[in-house]
């Protein structure tokens, strides 16, 4: 690859991108609404199980260590 060649590259690179682009079907504004809520809501659900779980095994480590550390 020649060094002078990249300019005509990076060209040909941005009119492929600015053609594809074109061909994208963007989603309405209620899809991104309704899905961004679902991800939000997931993320809550996610958080909540990840603390009962951390907590859980937290308190099983203390068990265990105050159980062998008498």
């Amino acid at each position: 690859m020649e060094l002078t060649a990249w300019p005509e590259q990076t060209k040909n690179y941005i009119e492929e991108v600015k053609a594809e682009m074109k061909r994208v079907t963007w989603p309405s504004w209620k899809q991104v609404r309704a899905t961004t809520g679902v991800v939000i809501a997931a993320v809550f659900l996610f958080a909540a199980y990840f603390a009962v779980v951390d907590y859980a095994c937290g308190q099983l480590i203390n068990g265990a260590i105050h159980k062998f550390s008498k």
